[in-house]
């Protein structure tokens, strides 16, 4: 008979790829085997042509609801010894790069959930069930390929029930690597504030402790949470005091999609990511008068919302409903919503270890839910925002990161060190590009820690020496500096890229496009190629590098970075170039520091100039007196775009004489927009003015610029663009005049997707043969 094989690559292993294959194969009478590899799933098959034509029909069409495969190559098998039935066969070891992504944790599958709330099961209220649907992955693995024993689960031995299940190939635990139950598994209990265990039923305390308006520290998938009554004002106040979070916005946690539906308006963008095995927080409007406390989220006009996605989770309410059988009750809308907020100082990284969480939470959580099963790799809850179309990226975390990216050539392998703030890994083997999950901001020791060990675990992980190191152009942020020390260390050369040509390489390399693009960069602040702090970029980008065309007309800072905590600077920097002194008295004589930063704007000391749109935003919030300090990074635009939500768009005849007044051919002056402003009486007609009036500037300048330069696609990028009013916005007028319009989707659109452009431009240049002085 004949005999083929087939070699599957993509997200195959940890998902139940293997016992799948193995019942679509017995089930057509092929005979043959399957291994996992190091660059997929390994099939070998022999029958009649008939059944193997209709099995390679079917590897698709049924795939396990976690598996994704990118591509399946075929080669036949010599003749040899007939194989005489189908078997898994144990996984391949070797020293070789691994060329397959990381399967990320997945939410509970509704088939656990029936086991989870059924008394006669075995496994009832365990709060770590799992199968091969759904549970654990990325966030316990410490090596590849995954098997148990490169997981932390090694260290539970399997019952014999629970292997009986595990070697059984029709059974859902089939190799279902944290296969464990409450005789053999990890353990769950209670303990004070000081780490003395509490006797009794954990889940009983916890939820007795919510409802007594307490703060409980819970230890989750890829770290802990700070968990509170969202309905409880008073506990809202206490966790915002103990964190020293004084009007971040907090995530809250439902049954259901019933239950959030009595407080945001659910949009089928948001109901599939909720539902999905990633179970994000998702950003969704606010309904008024939902009753709940304004504290989670002040002057904000959305809310982050997400469903439980462990069994622990799942279990607190099920303890919160009374306990009610089997699983009818998820479908009906409960009163609990709970504050779920990453368990860390200020920051610091998410804590994820037991003796961490006591010695740094002690003063804020009154009740510890700890467990046993140790957290290899730390993930913060993605968050993705729903009410734009697709669903838009925000940060990549538990369940959606390490993010695999298909690349659209093969290159050499480059490890990307990423941006200071927002901080992302990126490392490409082959044609894939890996982006890790989110680090954070590199402005404490613990952050920079946790990206140098960032480093080590992917690149052990992935089985992965690279030969080439990018950072950015910025030689004093800490992910510079150590590219230098890795660079030397290694032996390999050292690539800086420029900050916002990273933001441009990101959304191609996303997109797999390597044509030229009149790239727009529009964020916080980068360092330029001439020293400048800039953030609204216009630059030819094709694979040779960059060239520059436009930036918006530079801006003082009064004070340097504490420009960018108080937006009040930057409004006080606005009037004095428009010469409106008598509105500087007026509006901001009670300010402190309102003379040091006239004589700074006088002299032009401590003023360094940007072009950053970012900062443009707060001199509209400063001006409109929406905020004039930032507890936050982008509160002043957060709070800016609320307001906007809550009017109408100036009119096409405001919105053109704008126009008419302004020249569009070079850098584009932002001053026209600001005066427009300074007559609003209306905070709210003010901020909807902005956003109209810098969608319309903006449209029609990147438009002048890319018919001068000749080209048609349009690739947007940079932090500005988590603000829908401009995201849309351009992307709706750029394509209205023809222009292909290429947007961060899988990637967000803030520093995160720096490492992945830093990448890709080393790739680029690379293929080119290039030097990287640009």
């Amino acid at each position: 008979m004949p005999a083929v094989r087939l070699l599957v690559s993509g997200q195959v292993q940890g998902v139940g790829f293997r016992p799948f294959v193995h019942r679509l194969a017995t089930g057509l009478a092929l005979k043959g085997a399957v291994s996992n590899g190091h660059q997929g799933v390994q099939i070998d098959l022999q029958g009649e042509d008939d059944a193997l034509a209709c099995f390679r029909r079917s590897l698709e069409r049924e795939l396990p609801a976690l598996a994704r495969i990118d591509q399946v190559r075929e080669t036949p098998l010599e003749p040899g010894e007939p194989f005489t039935d189908f078997r898994i066969i144990a996984s391949e070891h070797s020293d070789r790069p691994l060329d397959l992504p990381v399967t990320p944790d997945a939410a509970v599958c509704h088939d656990c959930l029936r086991e989870l709330f059924d008394p006669l099961d075995r496994r009832y209220r365990y709060p770590f069930i799992n199968c091969t649907h759904c549970g654990p992955r990325y966030s316990l693995i410490r090596a590849l390929p995954y098997d148990r024993p490169n997981t932390s689960m090694a260290a539970f031995k399997q019952c014999a029930a629970c292997e009986q299940e595990y070697q059984a190939p029709e059974h859902r635990r089939f190799h279902a690597q944290p296969n464990a139950c409450p005789s053999c598994g990890p353990r769950l209990w209670a303990a004070d504030n000081r780490g003395a265990p509490v006797e009794g039923d954990p889940i009983v305390m916890a939820v007795a402790a919510i409802q007594r308006g307490e703060i409980l520290a819970v230890r989750g998938v890829g770290g802990f949470h700070l968990v509170c009554d969202a309905t409880n004002a008073a506990a809202v106040r206490k966790l915002r005091e103990r964190k020293c979070r004084p009007s971040k916005p907090f995530a809250i946690m439902g049954l259901n999609a019933p239950s959030l539906a009595i407080q945001v308006e659910v949009t089928a963008n948001g109901l599939a990511l909720l539902r999905s095995s990633i179970a994000p927080i998702v950003l969704q409007r606010r309904l008024k008068g939902s009753g709940l406390p304004d504290a989670l989220a002040p002057g904000l006009d959305r809310l982050g919302v997400m469903l439980p996605h462990t069994p622990l989770h799942w279990l607190l309410f099920h303890e919160a409903a009374q306990r009610p059988g089997g699983v009818d009750w998820l479908a009906q809308p409960h009163s609990m919503l709970l504050v779920m907020t990453s368990a860390n100082r200020s920051g610091e990284p998410l804590i994820t270890a037991n003796d961490e969480a006591l010695c740094k939470l002690g003063g804020i959580a009154d009740l510890f839910l700890l467990h046993d099963r140790e957290i290899e790799h730390r993930c913060d809850d993605s968050l993705f925002n729903a009410l734009s179309e697709p669903a838009m990226p925000i940060r990549l975390g538990r369940g959606a990161a390490p993010l695999a990216l298909s690349l659209p050539e093969r290159g050499p392998s480059v490890l990307a060190l990423g941006a200071y703030l927002k901080n992302t890994l990126c490392l490409t083997q082959g044609a894939r590009a890996y982006l890790s999950h989110h680090v954070g901001d590199l402005d404490n020791a613990d952050n920079c820690r946790t990206l140098e060990r960032t480093v080590d675990q992917l690149c052990d992980l992935l089985s992965v020496r690279p030969g080439h190191i990018a950072c950015d152009l910025h030689p004093d942020f800490h992910a510079s500096r150590y590219a230098q020390r890795l660079s030397e260390h290694w032996g390999v050369p050292l690539h800086p890229v420029q900050h916002h040509h990273a933001h441009v390489a990101a959304v191609m390399a996303e997109h797999g496009h390597c044509e030229p693009v009149l790239g727009v960069a529009l964020d916080g602040v980068g360092l330029g190629w001439d020293g400048l702090l800039r953030g609204g970029e216009l630059l030819r980008v094709d694979r040779q590098g960059f060239k520059p065309l436009a930036a918006l007309t530079p801006l003082p800072l009064p004070g340097g970075d504490a420009a960018a905590r108080e937006p009040w600077r930057m409004a006080v920097a606005v009037l004095y170039r428009l010469g409106r002194h008598d509105l500087i008295d007026q509006r901001y004589a009670d300010c402190a520091a309102i003379q040091p930063v006239l004589k700074m704007l006088e002299r032009g000391v401590n003023c360094p100039p940007t072009t950053s749109l970012g900062r443009a935003f707060d001199a509209a919030a400063g001006l409109l007196g929406i905020c004039e300090r930032q507890s936050y990074e982008a509160h002043a635009p957060m709070l800016l775009e609320a307001l906007a939500n809550s009017r109408g768009f100036q009119t096409e005849q405001q919105r053109g004489a704008l126009i008419q007044a302004t020249d569009l051919r070079g850098d584009l002056d932002l001053l026209p927009l600001f005066a427009s402003l300074l007559e609003a009486t209306d905070p709210a007609e003010g901020a909807r003015a902005f956003h109209a009036g810098l969608v319309t500037l903006l449209s029609a300048w990147i438009a002048r610029h890319a018919e001068h330069e000749g080209l048609n696609t349009v690739a947007l990028s940079g932090g500005c663009l988590l603000n829908l009013y401009l995201r849309d916005g351009l992307r709706e007028r750029l394509s209205q005049q023809g222009f292909s319009v290429l947007l961060p989707e899988k990637v967000p659109a803030n520093d995160a997707a720096i490492s992945l452009g830093q990448a890709w431009v080393v790739q680029m240049r690379l293929d080119r043969g290039q030097l990287l002085n640009n």
